[in-house]
């Protein structure tokens, strides 16, 4: 019979333990979050630069929804990461969608690392017609 609580007790220690590390586990393991922040821009010239946020590395995805220009009807957008050098600079996204009434243009950009990143509207373009965006979105 002491055999057998023993083994209870015993089970139990090993099943108390093992709930115990993986309580743990959970506690010190971070979740892969999405981050993200909203804004609008209001009569942007070229190279406009965006806000910097910082990105732990992963995709980048930006939205514009609802563009006004005098003119053409496309804003280009770049991505770019602040370095202490000059900033590298990632493909240009042409947005033409988000110029059609409530309708939103979608960029998106393959993981660049972890940094610093900002985008910038029209670089180096000759347009010069200033661009409004009522609602811009940046998910990384």
């Amino acid at each position: 019979m002491a055999d057998s609580l023993m083994t209870r007790a015993g089970k139990r220690a090993v099943i108390i333990g093992t709930v115990a590390a993986a309580a743990a586990v959970g506690v010190l393991a971070v979740p892969a979050q999405a981050s993200s922040w909203t804004s609008y821009i209001s009569s942007a010239g070229n190279d406009f630069e965006s806000r910097r946020w910082t990105d732990d590395g992963g995709s980048t995805t930006i939205k514009f929804t609802s563009c006004h220009r005098d003119g053409t009807q496309a804003v280009n957008v770049m991505l770019r990461k602040d370095t202490f050098g000059p900033d590298p600079k990632y493909s240009n996204e042409t947005f033409t969608n988000c110029f059609n009434s409530g309708a939103t243009s979608t960029g998106n950009w393959d993981d660049h690392g972890s940094g610093d990143y900002y985008f910038v509207i029209d670089y180096g373009s000759n347009v010069y017609a200033p661009v409004s965006v009522s609602s811009v979105a940046v998910y990384y």
